[in-house]
């Protein structure tokens, strides 16, 4: 169990703007969520914006001590930083599972509706979410979910697909890349969490991947779809 840091859900976040937020969340995740110093191109990259933006917003976020910020060097999460980075992660996952587990939605389909309803702030309702979900600890995409006080499963079992040695059996975990298109492609060859798999063949001259599902199929995987799904090795499929 990873401690991120105590987290009091009770904490109203008052005079940050969607945007703020935003920025808090994406410094909090290309920090691998604790206090890593994280660069302004990777944000704008992220982000897909200008880097003079991004150096406006850093400055107004380290003003309201935030971030702490040194140009040229890059940008790091305070201690209340990473509290309400925190939260808004936790609810942005919560929500996630609630829509593909009592609504019906696909992974696919929940990414954007999370992210308008990871800003409505209170504690009263994500705290009730949590517990109507019987307190999830990963979300449709395997990434762990944060509990009340911050508290973040660290599964230090998952390793990417594309590491797996061939005759091993892996069952999926995760992914890293929660693109539609990655996901839609995913749905389509029969790919979600808890599929197993025994690995072939490993292809020297592009890395990819012979497969063969439970079922007995078998499936070629490209060298960039099997490193972006996160596995955990099994006695068998």
């Amino acid at each position: 169990m990873l401690n991120i840091i105590e987290v009091n859900l009770n904490l109203v976040v008052n005079g940050l703007s969607q945007s703020e937020e935003n920025y808090l969340k994406e410094i909090f995740h290309l920090g691998l969520g604790d206090r890593k110093k994280v660069s302004t191109n990777s944000l704008a990259e992220k982000l897909g914006t200008k880097a003079s933006s991004i150096t406006d917003m850093l400055k107004k976020l380290a003003d309201k001590d935030l971030i702490s910020y040194e140009r040229y060097r890059g940008c790091q999460l305070t201690g209340q930083g990473i509290r309400i980075a925190v939260q808004i992660v936790r609810t942005h996952r919560l929500w996630e599972t609630f829509l593909v587990s009592k609504m019906g939605f696909r992974w696919d389909e929940v990414h954007d509706l999370a992210e308008q309803l990871e800003h409505v702030h209170s504690a009263k309702l994500v705290d009730g979410l949590d517990k109507y979900l019987g307190f999830p600890k990963f979300d449709p995409h395997g990434d762990p979910i944060p509990d009340k006080r911050g508290n973040i499963l660290d599964r230090k079992s998952k390793i990417p697909l594309c590491e797996t040695a061939v005759n091993s059996n892996v069952e999926i975990v995760g992914v890293t890349d929660d693109s539609l298109q990655l996901l839609r492609y995913l749905d389509e060859v029969g790919l979600k969490l808890g599929t197993k798999l025994r690995i072939l063949e490993k292809y020297a001259f592009d890395e990819s991947l012979k497969v063969r599902f439970s079922n007995g199929k078998q499936f070629n995987l490209s060298n960039k779809v099997a490193a972006n799904i996160n596995v955990r090795n099994v006695s068998k499929t």
